[in-house]
């Protein structure tokens, strides 16, 4: 998805951020819901985007009821006409769309054929969704939110060859352009001699400027998130974006946060596009290589000062009392409420909060060790 409208991400507002926790409670939400498998086309998903009349979407499913009973297969159509009930009465619940809109979902969740047990789920969104959607299939619709949960990952996207330079920021799969810079750099000099070589030396020095003109872009845009931002990736046609990446114009924060440089065909709006599709290796091992990376610190720390270190329920709590907790390790295997109470605490002493999963060996060891564990502040005598 390109989204060509800087204000979607700019400032990074709260309404377009999900907490860690309430991250956590998509993903246990999805893992409940994907379990459930239909028979034949028969679990119905639909999706009411923000400000959308709740109404219309009833009589729309009171509609689809009558359209149902021309199912041949006599099990699916009685699943999905009762199901689709099943989620009328559910939406009834709501006086309106909330805010930010409504997933719900309704099946036949009974084991044995022939069996009735009947159930509706609702998701309310934290951040705004703007999908309507309507479908009955043998699994549900759960791309959208899987996209939501891991939309937190936040990458800065460099384009650029001695032509134009473009910045922009990567959500999700969302593309948001924030600058475009035209490069003064002249073509090739095509006649030999002493004016070719100085005719070079001016081609090289505009090429210098014009790296620091898209250094001082990548600085203004992504400098205010460096917390925030995963990684950076350049790419391009030509050998430019190595000079630019190896040279000594981009700030050294920024320069520390590069996680790649792809060969690319395009600049401009497909470039950004072609760089995020041959990035996918990179975007698909960042978010596992940061939970080894603070699983390798925390076990760093451990095996020099296990005084710098908590893990376990009972040392965690203890700590977190104090204030004592700069990053709080919580396995996602925990269950909700304990979740829920520690992050809390954390949240009141202004400490991080990391879900770790058991996709890593290092996450595994976490779970091993009581499912959670904590880096300090400061040493804790005992």
């Amino acid at each position: 998805m390109f989204i060509n409208n800087p204000e979607f991400l700019l400032g990074m507002s709260d309404k377009l951020r999900m907490s860690a926790k309430d991250r956590h409670k998509l993903k246990s939400f999805l893992k409940e819901i994907s379990q459930i498998k239909g028979r034949g086309t028969e679990l119905v998903s639909v999706y009411v985007p923000a400000g959308y009349d709740l109404n219309k979407i009833v009589a729309h499913l009171q509609d689809e009821q009558g359209t149902a009973t021309n199912i041949k297969s006599k099990q699916t159509r009685d699943n999905v006409i009762a199901s689709l009930e099943k989620m009328i009465q559910h939406l009834k619940l709501y006086d309106k769309t909330p805010e930010n809109g409504l997933v719900v979902f309704a099946a036949n969740t009974a084991e044995r054929e022939g069996q009735q047990d009947y159930k509706a789920w609702s998701y309310i969104p934290v951040i705004p969704m703007n999908q309507r959607l309507y479908r009955c299939d043998k699994e549900f619709v759960l791309e959208p939110l899987e996209e939501l949960a891991s939309d937190e990952s936040i990458y800065g996207l460099v384009v650029m060859d001695k032509r134009e330079g473009n910045i922009a920021l990567l959500k999700g799969k969302t593309i948001v352009p924030l600058t475009n810079a035209q490069s003064a750099v002249p073509g090739k000099h095509k006649t030999g001699g002493q004016s070719a070589q100085r005719f070079e030396r001016l081609r090289d020095l505009a090429s210098l400027e014009f790296y620091k003109r898209i250094a001082d872009h990548m600085q203004t845009n992504f400098l205010d998130m460096i917390t925030e931002l995963k990684g950076i990736i350049i790419g391009g046609p030509g050998h430019s974006k190595y000079d630019f990446a190896e040279g000594n114009v981009i700030n050294d924060q920024l320069k520390r946060k590069i996680i790649g440089i792809k060969d690319l065909s395009y600049t401009g709006e497909f470039g950004l596009q072609e760089l995020v599709e041959k990035s996918e290796d990179l975007l698909a091992s960042e978010e596992i290589m940061g939970e080894k990376r603070i699983m390798g610190e925390f076990f760093e720390k451990l095996s020099k000062n296990d005084k710098i270190v908590a893990y376990g329920v009972k040392e965690v709590k203890a700590a977190l009392e104090m204030g004592a907790v700069e990053k709080l390790l919580l396995s996602e295997t925990l269950d909700d409420s304990t979740i829920e109470e520690f992050e809390k605490i954390n949240e009141q002493y202004g400490g991080e909060t990391h879900f770790i999963s058991t996709e890593t060996r290092e996450g595994v060891q976490l779970k091993d060790l009581g499912k959670m564990g904590a880096i300090l502040r400061y040493p804790l005598q005992g």
